[in-house]
């Protein structure tokens, strides 16, 4: 029989006193063919180690499947309502506020719940093995997780590093064609995963740093995830609402999601009507929910992207990229989408920044049902900006397709003038149109939104059926309704810093003054690391022939394109290694997305005369959390009255060339 060893503890340390063993013939007779004494192989002593190491790896086995959260990952996080996110003071912006929060309460909650379950731990032993746990976790199992996905990643970059000189080569001769080695790189980065996708289209955005080639073919990266399984959806859900079955919470839930992306998946559900007290009266969701994981797998990634981009820093002639700043940006951006409570709040904000607009509306969020993995918000049913873009040549109306490209166009001027906190992704397919019957969508907003459905019904059924059928029904819908512009997918948003502010509103001021040698100027002065730009004097000198370019088409209404003002600018940029600010950018391509959709809606549309009606709201209202906040108010009622002046030509000259077209100035009797 075996005699329990006695374990005493001394100063938190573990001593084996001492431990014995005996063993009698019956047992040892079962366990070894010859006695002790007899057997050449096996020593009493070995024995009482060989009975402690079995002992502890059977605890070990014991303690880890009874406390399998215990080694706490970020994938188990314990999870706390949107309501109780807050905005760190330190921060110099909302969403970086919201961020930091998230960030901060993330590994307090991590250390937490350790600290918690050693607390509730049994004896000192297992408190030991899960101390040791933690240790084995942390700096031995992470790193070697860590070692794979980095020898994973670089079998798949192979084809593109061994061709890379080939590109080199080829690239010295401006006839050579290289859309074959960036589609090769399109091909990996989406083979990668969530993190490497979402690095593509963030590259197809900074056309600051990479050929306007490439970011084109990354543009077309689409974030398509393998779905996971819908059983991991439910036990989110049980938890989240401590049920035992979900026909407790909702009425409908389908199983199949209706979108998967690289990061999260989205289903419809209807809530039931025990639940309809906690979500204002409305019963339809949408759900998006995290894919398992997938936190821990962005980690590791972005791990091994910081050590790439501190390699390819170190290359002479490389360093003006900053790509170790870039990747830090990169995996803000990645971590603003892994905490779901964060995109819940900007809606909070964005509706809350148009309340009093009845023509531009966004997604309500349901806060106390809204996690880190889980997000609720209200289903928008409306016609997708792609479906409507599709149709508008066929409309051949200018007049109807002016009806959802103003509001669109005045919605975003208001995101960037007065609230500085503009959507970052505003493609067509995060813009959904709503159409509203006149006079109704304030007094009677239950009973449009009734007749909206079955507008969108109709259309949805039409377009998949018959195209010209569509077409028609769309132009009835237009002349009869007005369209309401939604905006879905909130997710990331940009906002300047003081710095930033006052940067992008002095750059914007020598833009109108049609001053491109000052802009030029500006934007070497105010970049990161002025002193890596490289032929000052011909830059500023290339900016202001492109701005003298556009002055002279200034009175010709419709044709100054800010959006391709900026893209060229952006060209330059990277051709002299001037440095932007990441949120600078963002707003630059932001502006780019905005003209691009608007142009398509309204050919002559002219952002400086848009942006006019925004300046003089700011003018009466001076908004403390607008763009323009901490500027030269002389400066800016100069600017101001500056584009009423040009607007109020453009208006005389297009006047005039009506006049003299249809032979109204001058008529022949």
């Amino acid at each position: 029989m075996f005699k329990l060893f006695r374990v005493r503890s001394c100063r938190n340390n573990f001593i084996i006193r001492r431990s014995s063993l005996r063993c009698n013939r019956l047992y040892s007779s079962q366990f070894f063919k010859q006695p002790f004494n007899q057997s050449k192989h096996i020593k009493p002593k070995n024995i009482k180690l060989v009975t402690l190491g079995v002992l502890t790896i059977f605890s070990s086995f014991y303690t880890w499947n009874n406390t399998s959260s215990s080694i706490i990952s970020n994938d188990r996080i314990i999870n706390s309502n949107a309501n109780t996110l807050t905005v760190d003071p330190t921060a110099d912006t909302y969403e970086m506020g919201l961020f930091l929060k998230s960030q901060q309460e993330k590994q307090e909650q991590k250390d937490q719940e350790r600290v918690r379950v050693l607390q509730n731990s049994r004896n000192r032993i297992h408190r030991l093995i899960l101390r040791l746990g933690y240790v084995v976790y942390d700096d031995i199992w992470v790193p070697i997780t860590i070692t794979v996905r980095f020898l994973e990643i670089t079998i798949c970059l192979l084809p593109i590093i061994i061709t890379s000189p080939i590109y080199i080569f080829l690239s010295n001769n401006s006839n050579n064609n290289q859309t074959w080695w960036f589609q090769m790189i399109k091909i990996v980065l989406s083979s990668l995963g969530p993190s490497f996708i979402k690095l593509g289209q963030w590259a197809a955005s900074r056309t600051d740093l990479f050929p306007t080639e490439f970011c084109q073919i990354l543009g077309t990266l689409h974030s398509k995830g393998k779905p996971h399984s819908f059983k991991y959806t439910q036990n989110e859900l049980r938890r989240l609402f401590n049920v035992e079955s979900l026909d407790d919470v909702f009425e409908v839930i389908n199983e199949k999601p209706v979108g998967v992306g690289a990061i999260a998946q989205v289903y419809i559900v209807k809530f039931n009507d025990s639940y309809i007290k906690y979500t204002n009266g409305k019963q339809w969701f949408a759900l998006k929910i995290l894919h398992p994981h997938v936190i821990d797998t962005i980690a590791k990634d972005l791990k091994i992207m910081k050590l790439g981009a501190s390699i390819i820093n170190s290359i002479p002639t490389m360093e003006w990229l900053s790509l170790p700043d870039e990747v830090n940006q990169f995996s803000i951006l990645m971590n603003l989408q892994l905490d779901l409570r964060i995109e819940s709040l900007n809606l909070k904000k964005f509706r809350e920044n148009f309340k009093n607009n009845p023509m531009v509306t966004f997604p309500e969020p349901l806060l106390q049902f809204s996690n880190r993995n889980i997000l609720f918000e209200e289903n928008i049913i409306g016609l997708s900006m792609e479906t409507f873009l599709e149709a508008k040549d066929s409309i051949s109306n200018a007049s109807l397709c002016k009806k959802v490209s103003d509001p669109f166009v005045d919605a975003f001027l208001k995101m960037l003038i007065l609230d500085d906190f503009v959507h970052s992704d505003l493609h067509p397919g995060n813009i959904m149109i709503k159409f509203i019957k006149g006079g109704q969508f304030q007094s009677k907003k239950q009973i449009a939104d009734e007749d909206n459905n079955e507008i969108i019904r109709k259309l949805k059924e039409s377009y998949t059926s018959d195209k010209d059928q569509f077409v028609k029904l769309l132009k009835s819908t237009l002349n009869n309704y007005t369209p309401k512009i939604c905006f879905i997918d909130v997710g990331l948003v940009t906002e300047l810093n003081d710095l930033d502010r006052v940067n992008f509103i002095d750059l914007f001021k020598a833009l109108v003054k049609f001053d491109g040698y000052r802009a030029g100027e500006l934007m070497i002065e105010r970049s990161r690391t002025p002193e890596t730009a490289i032929n000052n004097e011909q830059f500023a000198k290339k900016v202001e022939k492109l701005v003298s370019t556009i002055k002279n088409q200034t009175f010709t209404l419709g044709t100054v394109s800010v959006g391709a003002l900026l893209d060229q600018m952006l060209s330059m940029v990277r051709v002299h290694h001037v440095r932007m600010e990441a949120d600078f950018v963002s707003v630059v391509v932001a502006i780019l997305l905005l003209e691009g959709v608007g142009r398509q809606l309204d050919p002559n549309l002219d952002l400086f005369d848009s942006s006019v009606p925004i300046l003089r709201e700011y003018a009466i209202t001076r908004e403390n959390t607008s763009l323009l906040k901490g500027t030269n108010t002389l400066a800016m009622v100069a600017l101001w009255l500056g584009l009423e002046l040009r607007q109020w030509m453009n208006l005389s000259v297009q006047q005039i060339e009506f006049l003299i077209k249809t032979d109204l100035l001058c008529p022949n009797y």
